[in-house]
């Protein structure tokens, strides 16, 4: 605090430079933690393209069953044969997308053969399908 004498009396300012630095101090403190308190996930989505040609093939799904059943869109394969089939059923398309779905009780390694099986088919693109969440 500041003391000016004057013909009247004593007279007193107040100094706020040492508030003002406070306050820039407390400023950048909260800028860097509200920086830290953003959630999220930044990505770049390409906008959609009309022109681009959509597939008229439907998409195949290879179920694993436990005790080995094998369900290529509902239809029973034999394991066996699992290649062979995803092999012939590959052969006239462009797109070789294939989505494995397991069933809550079969082993990875079950999985990882029908992966394996439509790796060897020529499946360029495999895919699994998680199960459904639960619901309220």
């Amino acid at each position: 605090m500041a003391m000016v004498t004057a013909r009247r009396g004593v007279l007193s300012d107040v100094n706020v430079t040492p508030m003002i630095d406070v306050l820039l101090v407390l400023l950048v403190i909260f800028m860097v933690v509200q920086q830290g308190l953003q959630k999220g996930l930044s990505v770049q989505i390409p906008p959609p393209d009309p022109a681009a040609p959509t597939s008229d093939h439907p998409a195949i799904v290879l179920e694993v069953e436990p005790g080995g059943g094998l369900y290529l869109n509902r239809q029973a394969v034999d394991a066996a044969e699992l290649e062979a089939t995803l092999t012939r059923v590959y052969a006239g398309r462009p797109e070789k997308i294939l989505f494995v779905k397991g069933a809550e009780s079969v082993s990875y390694g079950e999985v990882a053969g029908a992966v394996d099986a439509g790796r060897a088919a020529g499946v360029q693109v495999v895919g699994l399908v998680p199960r459904p969440a639960p619901g309220p």
